[in-house]
């Protein structure tokens, strides 16, 4: 399952972010994938202050974000990156890592993110590809919106033809590590919040009752 928000960050936070990736310095992408061949990409070096900045404005805006909380129910959502894409750059079909170390902490990947900083007229290509199967899901948003799906699904980023392609990334460590369970609990989540007013009061506990109970059993802590 997929959520996309518009206006996930604001659009000074935005025009921050342009300005930190116009002085920070990016490195080649495969700094932390070396053996992928199909990483083709410059990313935010980690050990520039900037990135510091960069990092903590993209994840305040998870830590806000109400619907992408109840979407991911995230246990940890990893230091944003900025991720640059010039003419003829590009990232091949792909699954990501299933673990990922950040500092001392081995962290899951159940869940990837992309926060779009480029107006998607100002280049071409540069479409983040999801495959479902044999169906390719092709994504290009606007600035400020972010798109998260599951990190189990092979993708891609179609090579630049024109312009440059700004993004931050992310991922995300869910409490619900199984992609089904989690996507009945947010059904659930939404049905309460959409319906619960109408209920019966004694009904909507019984249905807060249930979700609860599912998030314990399936919770890993």
């Amino acid at each position: 399952m997929f959520l996309e928000l518009k206006d996930f960050l604001t659009p000074p936070e935005v025009a921050r972010l342009h300005d930190i990736a116009a002085r920070v310095q990016f490195v080649d992408g495969r700094v932390s994938n070396p053996h992928n061949k199909a990483k083709n990409n410059l990313q935010a070096n980690e050990s520039d202050p900037a990135y510091v900045e960069s990092s903590r404005i993209v994840a305040a805006a998870f830590a806000r974000c109400t619907p992408f909380i109840e979407f991911a129910f995230p246990r940890h959502v990893a230091p944003p990156l900025l991720a640059r894409y010039e003419v003829g750059m590009t990232y091949g079909a792909h699954a990501d890592t299933a673990h990922m170390r950040f500092g001392n902490d081995m962290r899951r990947s159940d869940l990837s993110a992309t926060v779009w900083l480029n107006p998607p007229a100002s280049y071409d290509g540069g479409e983040l590809v999801v495959h479902l199967g044999t169906r390719p899901v092709v994504i290009k948003g606007e600035p400020g919106s972010v798109v998260i799906y599951p990190s189990t699904h092979l993708h891609e980023v179609t090579p630049v033809r024109r312009g440059q392609r700004l993004v931050s990334i992310t991922f995300i460590e869910s409490l619900i590590p199984d992609e089904y369970q989690r996507t009945q609990l947010y059904e659930l989540g939404e049905v309460a919040a959409l319906e619960g007013l109408k209920m019966a009061w004694e009904n909507r506990v019984r249905l807060e009752a249930v979700r609860n109970n599912l998030l314990r059993l399936w919770s890993r802590s």
